[in-house]
């Protein structure tokens, strides 16, 4: 029998109708693999499954019985865990009080806090990692160690069924291989997890069972997760057959005279000097895993972090150092990594978020040309084949890979020369990858040079043309992309030594 059964899961929203006659079932300990592209009903059947949204129709049995989940307390209570990608904990308080949130370990009213600190060391040990301490401020854990106090959370209740909802997406491969040591032992002990990931490679590790979605239903289930071929997961989620996501590179490297250079650049303890040149039309890639400096190398340049040594030059004219205007005005864009947080206005609207570094273009006598505005945001979401094709609405309405478009043609209005991408398809489908992998080369192709950050190593490797690898904050390797594979850039960032 079941763990849990979902039978006929139906759930609309005004204008759209986002489960139609969904089915899922999950067996104790197992890892039931849950693939789709943004929108096709992922993130609706998990809030369904963990109280947060009420069915329309269908039922839903726990053992056997059926139930209904009318709060995400009841579905706690009845052995139910959510960890979602964006972690929901409260960074000021400690790991002990964030592990216990919501039911206290207390007596009349009481917090025992000394018994909450204790039962989250026994937690944490359990997790492997009795390193964090329970009276750490959550907010100055890693996104690893925050991503372990969540899982002890849900483990602090009776839990016996747990969502992760793309919890690999800000670890780097040791940190990820320690997730699934955590999902192997968890799963030996008969909990089950439901698992949500973008990242094929991790369903052939992890998964047992893959069921995919598409528009609101099941087109796909029971396909056994270690031997179905990607070409059939990616058929199935996106409807076509994609054999390579990545566009055609030019056959010659540009010889054009640098755009942007970068001369003995370097951030205490961040990274050591560093040399750049960035070229028309050039797409170059920065490898190495999470903390080697590769955001901060990009902050750097965008003058959002200010050098302790070196300089940055367009054309030939150094930057004033720390000055993101300066930066801006030169035609530096930047695309950062947490796009909801630090890149866009999430309640205001597409075009909005397109115009937002332009506005200045759009005034007169001290008044905004709206009609302006709107027409030339619209102007580039079109071109980036926004979906849908309504700049108006909220930004927060739309997918991440249509968000990350928004990004994109913030930087196209401005006239932007260096494109600086962190993490650009962070949480995109692999659809909606392609899609970007294509608007990226177009833009290089147009003479645009882009500096790539990515911790998907097929990602530096497919669309960058010249690779530099990262270890520990220094360059240990450069080389054109097509010299270089997977296993050769992970020697070098765990063992390589500086070339």
């Amino acid at each position: 029998m079941p763990l849990l059964t979902m039978s006929s899961i139906t759930k609309s929203f005004p204008g759209v109708r986002a489960l139609d006659g969904v089915d899922l079932d999950v067996e104790e300990g197992e890892v039931h693999c849950l693939l789709g592209q943004n929108g096709a009903g992922k993130s609706t059947l998990i809030k369904v499954l963990s109280g947060a949204h009420q069915p329309d129709e269908g039922e839903i049995t726990w053992r056997g019985d059926p139930v209904r989940l009318p709060t995400p307390v009841s579905a706690m209570r009845l052995g139910i865990a959510t960890i979602y990608q964006e972690l929901d904990l409260v960074e000021h308080v400690s790991v002990a009080e964030n592990v216990f949130l919501g039911h206290e370990v207390a007596t009349r009213g009481l917090i025992r806090a000394r018994e909450a600190r204790s039962r989250t060391a026994e937690l944490l040990a359990r997790l492997g990692h009795p390193e964090i301490d329970p009276g750490t401020l959550v907010g100055s854990l890693s996104a690893a160690g925050a991503q372990i106090v969540s899982m002890a959370r849900a483990l602090s209740h009776d839990v016996r069924l747990i969502i992760m909802d793309e919890p690999s997406a800000a670890l780097d491969p040791d940190e990820v291989d320690n997730l699934f040591r955590i999902v192997a032992s968890l799963t030996a002990e008969g909990v089950a997890v439901v698992y949500i990931s973008h990242r094929l490679e991790e369903i052939r590790r992890i998964g047992d069972r893959v069921s995919v979605l598409k528009d609101g239903s099941v087109v796909a289930r029971d396909l056994p997760a270690r031997t179905t071929p990607t070409d059939e997961l990616v058929a199935r989620m996106t409807g076509r057959d994609v054999r390579s996501a990545f566009p055609a590179k030019p056959g010659a490297p540009s010889r054009s005279e640098p755009v942007l250079r970068a001369e003995g650049l370097a951030r205490d303890g961040e990274f050591a000097p560093l040399d750049l040149q960035l070229r028309p039309g050039e797409i170059v890639g920065l490898a190495g895993l999470v903390g080697s400096g590769r955001s901060e190398i990009l902050e750097t340049l965008y003058g959002a972090r200010r050098p302790t040594a070196g300089r940055v030059l367009v054309d030939g004219r150094p930057l004033r150092p720390g000055s993101i205007p300066a930066a801006v005005r030169a035609g530096i864009g930047l695309a950062p990594e947490e796009r909801k947080s630090q890149a866009l206005l999430m309640l205001e609207s597409v075009t909005r978020n397109v115009s937002v570094s332009s506005l200045s273009r759009f005034a007169r006598a001290g008044w905004l040309d709206r009609g302006r505005e709107r027409a030339a945001a619209h102007r580039h979401t079109r071109d980036l084949a926004l979906h849908p094709d309504s700049p108006e609405r909220a930004v927060s309405t739309f997918s991440g890979g249509n968000q990350q478009k928004a990004v994109l043609a913030r930087w196209l209005l401005h006239g932007c020369r260096v494109l600086l991408l962190d993490e650009p398809t962070r949480g995109v489908d692999v659809g909606a990858r392609a899609e970007l992998y294509a608007v990226i080369r177009r833009l290089a192709d147009e003479g645009v040079c882009v500096l790539l950050v990515s911790s998907e190593l097929p990602e530096v490797l497919g669309l960058a043309d010249r690779v530099l690898v990262l270890k520990e904050g220094r360059v240990v390797h450069t080389a054109p992309a097509h010299e270089l594979d997977e296993h050769r850039v992970l020697d070098l960032v765990m063992e390589g030594a500086p070339a």
